[in-house]
C-alpha cells in the first residue's frame, strides 16, 4: 500500500474528530468511497490475513469499529454502522468488539454511555477525541467530569506541550514507567504513539537497545514505583553529572512527573480493570459470535448458573447491608471525640509509627507473583525489584515529616520554576481529587465526606512513611477496614495484583461511581508522595 493511501486515511481520521459537522460528512463520504475501493480491490478475504493489504484493511476496520461505538458524535456512528454492514453484506468479515466495556469491573450500562452524556462531559469527550484520546481510561474517568478535565490537560501538556524533552523521548519514559507494573495497556498505548512521532522501533526491542541517556533513568524508575523513600540527592547526581549523556534539571523534572504519573495511572488502570480499547489487540475479534451468544466454555465453566449467582448476590447484600451506616456512626463518633479532646503531640506520634508498621503486615493479594511476559519487561531492568514489606525483614521505612518538605510550600515552586505551568497543572489535579464530593454516600445524601476523604489519602501517604503532624492516624483505623486497606495496598503498591473480587469486596453498598472516586483518590495520593520524595532529592542536590 503506497505512503499517500495511508496519509489519506489519517487526514479521513482527524476529519472525523471535526467539531464542525460539513468536514465530518466530507470525511465520513471520502472514508466510505476509500473503503469500498479497497474491499472490492482485495475480495473476499481469509480467515487469517496473510497479504499486508488485508491485514491493513482489518485494523482500518477495526477503527471504523471503534468510531461506531465511541465516537462523541452521533452521525459518525451511525454511518459507521452502516458502513460496516454494507462492507459485510460483500461478503468480508468485520470485527466485533471483545469484553463488555471499557472496565472489567463495572458493567458497561453504568459506564457514561458516550450518546447519552451531559453538555459539560460530552464537551469534554470531544475534546479528548479530537486529540486521538477518548480512550478506556477517559471513559470510565467520565463518572468525574471535573476531573478528567483537569486530567487530560495535565497528560495534553505533558506530551504534546512545549517541555524540555522530545516527543519520542516522552512517550518512550511513559513504557518505562507503565512497564514496571506490566501495565499493557498503556504500555501498548505509548508504543503507538511513540512510533506514531518518529521513534526509532529499535529502541523497543528492550532498553538496552535505547540510548544511554534513558537507561541511566532506569534506576530511577525501579526506586520511585517500588520503594521512593530510598531515594537520595547521589541518585539525582548521578544523571546530572554523568560525563556524557547527562541530564539538565528541566529534562529531569520532566522526566520524574512524566514517571510518576505513568506508575500512578497504572494503579488506576488495574483498580478499575481496564480493559483494551476496541480498536487495539485484545479489543475485537474477527471470529463470528458463537450460536445464540452462547459458549460451550460458559457451560464448562459454570458461566450459565445464572440462579445460583443471582442467589449468592442475594446473601451479600443481606451480609453487608448497614456497612455504610456504621461508617457514618463512626464518621460522627469521631468528630464528637475532635471537638472535646485533643490527644498529645507524643499520642500522636506513636499512633502514625504503628499505623505505619500495621500498614507494612498488610498482605497485598493473595495470589502467586506475577511474572511480567517478555513483551513488557524488556523496558526496563531488574524485574525481580518491587514493593517490600521492610517491616518483616527488621528494615524501616524512615518517616519523611510533610512539616519540613511539602509540595504546597517546596515542590510545587520548584516544578513550576523548572518545568513551567505544571505545577500549576498537577497542583489544581492534586486538590480536585482530593475535594471532589458530592456529599453523598451510597444512597445517603447532604453527607460532609472530607473525614473519610482525608483517612484515605493519609493512610496511602504513611504506607511510603510520609507524616502530617496534624493528624491522628488513631481515624484510619476507624474508617478503613481490613479488605479496604488490602485494596488500597495492592492497588497503590503492586497493582498488577488487583482482582475483581478485592474491587467486588470493599464499600460493598457504594456506587461504582464512588469506586472510581477512591481510585482517583489512590492515584492522585500516590503520584504526590513518589513526587516528594523525587523532588526533595532533587532539592538536596541543589542546596
Amino acid at each position: 500500500m503506497s505512503r499517500g493511501v495511508s496519509e489519506d486515511v489519517v487526514a479521513m481520521w482527524e476529519g472525523l474528530a471535526s467539531r464542525d459537522a460539513a468536514s465530518r460528512d466530507a470525511a465520513m463520504e471520502s472514508l466510505q468511497q476509500e473503503m469500498m475501493r479497497r474491499v472490492e480491490s482485495i475480495g473476499p478475504l481469509p480467515e487469517t490475513p496473510c497479504s499486508s493489504s488485508a491485514s491493513h484493511l482489518n485494523r482500518v476496520l477495526a477503527r471504523i469499529l471503534m468510531l461506531s461505538k465511541r465516537c462523541p458524535y452521533g452521525d459518525v456512528r451511525e454511518k459507521c454502522i452502516w458502513l460496516l454492514r454494507s462492507i459485510q453484506d460483500i461478503g468480508v468479515r468485520i470485527p466485533r468488539p471483545l469484553g463488555n466495556g471499557p472496565s472489567r469491573f463495572i458493567p458497561e450500562k453504568e459506564i457514561l454511555q458516550v450518546s447519552k452524556v451531559d453538555a459539560r462531559t460530552q464537551s469534554i469527550f470531544e475534546e479528548a477525541f479530537s486529540l486521538g484520546h477518548l480512550d478506556n481510561i477517559s471513559l470510565v474517568m467520565g463518572f468525574h467530569p471535573q476531573y478528567l478535565e483537569s486530567f487530560l490537560r495535565t497528560q495534553h501538556y505533558l506530551l504534546q506541550m512545549d517541555g524540555p524533552l522530545s516527543l519520542h523521548y516522552r512517550h518512550y519514559i511513559g513504557i518505562m514507567a507503565a512497564a514496571r507494573h506490566q501495565c499493557s495497556y498503556l504500555v501498548n498505548l505509548h508504543v503507538n504513539d511513540f512510533l506514531q512521532v518518529g521513534g526509532d522501533p529499535k529502541w523497543l526491542n528492550g532498553l538496552e537497545g535505547a540510548p544511554q541517556k534513558l537507561q541511566a533513568l532506569g534506576e530511577l524508575n525501579k526506586i520511585l514505583a517500588h520503594r521512593p523513600w530510598l531515594l537520595t540527592k547521589t541518585h539525582i547526581e548521578s544523571l546530572l553529572k554523568a560525563e556524557e549523556n547527562s541530564w539538565s534539571l528541566a529534562e529531569l523534572i520532566h522526566a520524574v512527573v512524566l514517571l510518576t504519573h505513568y506508575h500512578s495511572l497504572a494503579s488506576f488502570t488495574f483498580g478499575c480493570g481496564i480493559t483494551p480499547d476496541i480498536h487495539t489487540d485484545g479489543g475485537h475479534t474477527f471470529r463470528p459470535p458463537s450460536l445464540s451468544g452462547y459458549c460451550v466454555c460458559d457451560i464448562a465453566n459454570g458461566n450459565g448458573a445464572l440462579e445460583e449467582m443471582l442467589g449468592n448476590q442475594q446473601v451479600r447484600v443481606a451480609e453487608v447491608s448497614g456497612e455504610v451506616e456504621v461508617l457514618m456512626e463512626r464518621m460522627k463518633q469521631l468528630q464528637e471525640c475532635r471537638d472535646e479532646e485533643e490527644a498529645s503531640q507524643e499520642e500522636m506520634t506513636t499512633r502514625f509509627e504503628r499505623e505505619k508498621t500495621e500498614s507494612m503486615l498488610v498482605a497485598t493479594a493473595e495470589d502467586e507473583e506475577c511474572v511480567p511476559s517478555r513483551d513488557v519487561s524488556r523496558h526496563f531492568e531488574d524485574p525481580s525489584y518491587g514493593y517490600q514489606d521492610f517491616s518483616r525483614r527488621g528494615e524501616h521505612v524512615p518517616t519523611f515529616r510533610v512539616q519540613d518538605y511539602s509540595w504546597e510550600d517546596h515542590g510545587f515552586s520548584l516544578v513550576n520554576r523548572l518545568y513551567p505551568d505544571v505545577g500549576q497543572l498537577l497542583d489544581e489535579k492534586f486538590q480536585i481529587a482530593y475535594n471532589l464530593t458530592y456529599n453523598t454516600m451510597a444512597t445517603h445524601q447532604g453527607v460532609d465526606t472530607s473525614m473519610l476523604r482525608r483517612a484515605i489519602w493519609n493512610y496511602i501517604h504513611c504506607m511510603f512513611g510520609i507524616r502530617y503532624d496534624d493528624y491522628d492516624y488513631g481515624e484510619i483505623n476507624e474508617l478503613l477496614d481490613r479488605s479496604f486497606k488490602v485494596y488500597i495496598k495492592t492497588m497503590v503498591c503492586s497493582p498488577e495484583k488487583t482482582t475483581k473480587r478485592m474491587y467486588e469486596s470493599f464499600w460493598r453498598q457504594f456506587q461504582h461511581s464512588e469506586k472510581v472516586h477512591v481510585n482517583l483518590l489512590l492515584m492522585e495520593a500516590r503520584m504526590q508522595a513518589e513526587l516528594l520524595y523525587a523532588l526533595r532529592a532533587i532539592t538536596r542536590y541543589m542546596t
